[in-house]
């Protein structure tokens, strides 16, 4: 088939590319979970997050899959319409016509990946049981905890592989993604077993005024994250702490000043898209008025839209602007604007006519994790994720059970509840970015 031979042969560069640029630093904290070629498991003493921005306690043992490799490629950010020029439409309907309705709702979920390989409680490397989990659902992407990463060359031999099983078995990259906003909310550069430079709160650096210090923050950023393999940072937080009580996000906001926020926004997106990462806006439409936290519970702020448009989403306007390839909805209710205490992630008013009709975003929607309290005390895992993509999501992190999610999804087609052109919307989004990517690392390397 011609675009298998196509796709091959851009693997093949890739991987070249990629291999000849990355340099390797030893780490030197005990017990960094490796083992020698061919094994499949070993024993660990951690244990994953199980939500997006928390921490568990270690706990017994856990088998953790091992396979070592090399780093994956130092894909580079794509804007979203306005630059794809590199990737023809004839090509993304190529694939779209060429998947199945079960490879086409498992793109549209990106997982821990504990959560798709069965039996195995934290993994630390991708071996055979990986492949296999991919080529059973070949979900859209990988979020990346604490106690997946052990060190540099480890995390890299891990990111390689999984990007090899997903070409092959779909012919199309992994979003590999982490959450490193630094500060409170990171995933390396508070581990020691990294050496990297410490990223302080984004409060602080809202403090300075200066935004070049913001878009310095993300090139420190994306250089050892690229260089690790990930290619998507769910940074930065683009919520407006307008709400002086809100604890959610109070040292990870840039601060209470709308257009501070929006500069300091687009220089750290800036700053992380020049080393090849892809930038996250979050959490749509704004959690900086709210005082409860989504991820115990229902979280609501009564603002009204005006209100909005002069505060909360002038920075995620001005990314939109700038090309920002992803937003990502938070789980806040907004009463006034949707009708209905629905959280924003699964609200057609706030997804649809807000942020798709009146802003004109035509990049990827994807939801915040979905096994936070909001979500789960009200929905199941597969109703949830059913609601987002009607709602107009393109893409769902982290649902509380994901083959309940996945096989709801299909279902949900199936019966008419979400039609195929629906899915095919959000997968047109999500393969040209992709491919973007790809083809951006390539003129880089």
């Amino acid at each position: 088939m011609k675009i298998k031979k196509r796709l091959w042969l851009w693997a093949a560069i890739l991987v070249t590319a990629c291999c000849g640029c990355v340099r390797f630093r030893p780490d030197n904290s005990p017990g960094a979970g490796e083992s020698e070629a061919g094994k499949q498991e070993q024993i660990l003493d951690t244990e994953p997050e199980r939500r997006a921005e928390t921490e568990t306690e270690p706990e017994k043992q856990t088998a953790a899959e091992t396979e070592p490799g090399q780093d994956t490629e130092d894909e580079n950010a794509a804007r979203q319409e306005g630059e794809a020029g590199t990737v023809s439409e004839e090509t993304i309907e190529e694939y779209i016509r060429s998947m199945t309705l079960e490879d086409k709702a498992a793109q549209l979920f990106i997982v821990m990946p504990e959560s798709l390989i069965d039996g195995v409680s934290c993994v630390t490397a991708a071996g055979d049981m990986t492949r296999e989990a991919i080529n059973e659902i070949p979900v859209g992407g990988f979020i990346y905890a604490r106690a997946n990463l052990r060190s540099e060359d480890q995390v890299s031999a891990m990111t390689k592989n999984v990007q090899i099983y997903s070409m092959e078995r779909v012919n199309l990259p992994m979003f590999l993604c982490i959450d490193e906003e630094g500060g409170t909310v990171a995933r390396i550069t508070k581990n020691d077993r990294f050496q990297v430079p410490y990223i302080g709160d984004m409060s602080d650096i809202g403090k300075t005024g200066d935004a070049e210090t913001a878009y310095d923050t993300g090139r420190t950023m994306g250089t050892y994250l690229s260089r690790m393999g990930f290619n998507v940072d769910f940074a930065p937080v683009a919520d407006v702490l307008s709400n002086p009580d809100n604890q959610v996000v109070k040292r990870r906001s840039f601060g209470s000043d709308p257009q501070l926020v929006s500069d300091m926004c687009l220089a750290l997106a800036r700053g992380l898209r020049e080393q090849g990462i892809l930038s996250v806006y979050k959490h749509f439409p704004g959690h900086g008025g709210t005082a409860e936290d989504t991820h115990e519970g229902y979280a609501c702020t009564d603002k009204t839209l005006e209100e909005l448009r002069i505060c909360d989403l002038i920075p995620f306007q001005e990314g939109i602007r700038q090309g920002v390839p992803m937003i990502m909805a938070g789980h806040v209710s907004l009463p006034g604007i949707a009708g209905d205490n629905t959280p924003a992630s699964l609200s057609p008013a706030i997804l649809h006519d807000l942020l798709r009709e009146e802003m004109g975003y035509e990049g990827i929607i994807i939801t915040d994790a979905m096994d936070m309290g909001a979500v789960t005390k009200q929905y199941s895992a597969a109703e949830a994720a059913v609601r987002s993509l009607q709602a107009g999501a393109d893409m769902i992190l982290m649902p509380a059970d994901l083959k309940e999610a996945y096989y709801g999804v299909i279902q949900a087609v199936r019966d008419g509840e979400l039609t195929m052109e629906r899915i095919d919307q959000s997968l047109r989004r999500i393969i040209r970015v992709k491919l973007q990517m790809g083809a951006e690392g390539r003129d880089r390397n």
